[in-house]
């Protein structure tokens, strides 16, 4: 028997993605103990994973803050004896807790993010537009590393079922036969939102159907603005923002007959449970490794630029200054997926 640690912070679709792999992971090495390291509010992702792994809250904003912070994290961590490090995010914080891990005679093996191959798939001029290794994939590679190949096989964090309706059934309705669609308008960066404008006729399209009910997933001041909006327009749409917490909206989305979303968290949110995903790329593509888990190339939902991809993550501005990679998708291609889904 091993003890692993895991180290995952940053943002929450990247944590997501760890899931699968993890899953794969505990299942296929039920001798050993993983426990994962990570902001507290990734913990709902990992609570219906197998009995062996567990979760550590890094307070990165509190008491594990800057170099003093994380040298007492690190005196915690070192407490509990680990017999491997795995560093799924290799980033300052997470390399100094490896570099005191092997001072202290700890095996540390680290993800290769494939930055070379992002950089040419993204660069201005000669793109190579080559698909890249996956997240899974490059997550699945550190535990090879440390001794322990993964066969990745993940189906969902509720296995061949679905959540617990029960836990819905205050705030949502029994979904009868009705096609249930998410929609998650919005992402970190403007260079991968769909305009609102267009979104808002998807929104309008499917609100006019009495065979289908729609669901908005998002968060924050400003979404709740833009969805109060559409809920006058549209009365049959119903926002779920503030009547779900992380592991009851995972819970909806598995009831779900398909999820819209961007390049964001919320397309590995659905992914965890198994619901098909029509995704919209415009700064980003999915060469870049950042596909949902088990999702379909068919559903993605992109034009093809000479500028695109000009973003790993979507955070650079537009050089051309228009967004041509969003404007140019018509709200009737990105229909017409979900509809070859539902229908």
């Amino acid at each position: 028997m091993a003890r692993i640690l895991v180290i995952r912070f940053s943002a929450l679709g990247d944590v997501a993605m760890t899931i699968p792999v993890i899953h794969s992971l505990a299942v296929q090495y039920p001798q050993h103990e993983i426990v994962i390291l990570s902001r507290g509010m990734s913990q709902p992702l990992f609570q219906r994973l197998p009995a062996n792994v567990s979760f550590v809250s890094a307070d990165l904003s509190g008491k594990h803050k800057g170099l003093r912070g994380l040298n007492k994290l690190f005196a915690e961590l070192k407490a509990m004896h680990f017999d491997y490090v795995a560093d799924l995010h290799d980033v300052l914080r997470s390399r100094y807790l490896c570099s005191r891990f092997l001072l202290s005679g700890i095996s540390v093996a680290s993800i290769h993010k494939g930055r070379l191959g992002k950089k040419r798939l993204t660069r201005r001029r000669h793109k190579v537009l080559e698909m890249q290794k996956s997240s899974f994939r490059r997550y699945a590679d550190v535990f090879s590393t440390l001794g322990c190949p993964i066969l990745l096989n993940f189906s969902s964090i509720y296995g061949e079922g679905q959540g617990d309706f029960s836990q819905l059934s205050s705030v949502v309705e029994p979904k009868g036969t009705h096609k249930w669609i998410g929609i998650a308008p919005f992402a970190k960066h403007l260079g991968k939102i769909y305009p609102l404008a267009l979104q808002e006729q998807i929104v309008a399209h499917f609100a006019s159907d009495p065979t289908v009910r729609v669901f908005l997933f998002g968060g924050g001041k400003e979404e709740q603005e833009v969805f109060d909006r559409w809920i006058k327009k549209y009365p049959s749409v119903t926002s779920m923002i503030g009547k779900l917490n992380l592991s009851t909206e995972l819970n909806l989305m598995s009831y779900l007959d398909v999820m819209l979303s961007m390049d964001s968290a919320n397309m590995h949110l659905a992914s965890l449970v198994n619901t098909p995903v029509v995704s919209i790329w415009g700064a980003t593509h999915p060469y870049a490794g950042f596909m949902g888990w088990k999702q379909l190339p068919i559903n993605t939902v992109q034009v093809d630029l000479p500028c695109r991809p000009c973003s790993v993550y979507g955070q650079k501005s537009c050089f051309r200054g228009d967004y041509a990679c969003l404007m140019q998708i018509t709200p009737e291609q990105v229909i017409e997926k979900i509809e070859r889904i539902i229908r």
